[in-house]
């Protein structure tokens, strides 16, 4: 049995809503994170030369929320920790299963290793195509989030514009800590378009 995802949550961060809008600037890996009601809930961006991947998110009014930062300095099956700015705890660790055909993250305890989330890629023909051709990025990808129980619990769904832009709408968060797959979204979108 899983704990809850309070267990999991964020100490500066509420995330309530069940849907929400993440966009990314075209320039660079910069990204602003929406509420149903079109509030800024939280705002992160990746951090220019740094040796590990580092992208640290402030919430709406501008307080540090969290960091997610790389395991390694060449991380090629990328594992990630998200760290409560304020307590200075890690939350969970995010890791991707390494493949150059599939894009499938695991959301896991950053002490057990207990799963607490998934998120695959909804069509694997695609991100097999993103991986082999630059061209396939302009395609937006989609992912189905799932429960540790490997039950549907809401989606990652990419949209056609400009600027990357994703939907994430989680249908049951009874399980699943709802920071973690909105800064999963977020880092995915970066790592996967690199």
């Amino acid at each position: 049995m899983s704990e809850s995802a309070d267990s999991y949550s964020i100490s500066t961060v509420q995330l309530e809503d069940d849907r929400y809008e993440v966009k990314q600037p075209a320039i660079r890996n910069k990204y602003v994170v929406r509420d149903s009601a079109g509030d800024v809930v939280l705002r992160g961006k990746q951090r220019l030369f740094k040796l590990k991947e580092e992208f640290p998110f402030v919430t709406g009014d501008d307080t540090d929320a969290f960091t997610v930062r790389a395991g390694s300095i060449v991380d090629i099956a990328g594992n990630y920790t998200i760290t409560d700015a304020a307590t200075g705890e890690d939350v969970v660790v995010l890791d991707e299963e390494f493949s150059l055909f599939v894009e499938n993250w695991t959301i896991r305890d950053p002490d057990s290793g207990a799963v607490l989330a998934t998120i695959r890629s909804k069509n694997r023909l695609l991100s097999a195509a993103r991986h082999l051709v630059d061209a396939a990025n302009l395609i937006p990808n989609r992912y189905e989030i799932f429960d540790p129980d490997d039950d549907h619990v809401g989606d990652i769904d990419g949209q056609f514009s400009i600027r990357d832009s994703y939907t994430v709408s989680i249908d049951d968060a009874t399980n699943v800590p709802g920071e973690a797959v909105i800064a999963t979204a977020c880092i995915l979108d970066a790592l996967e378009n690199n």
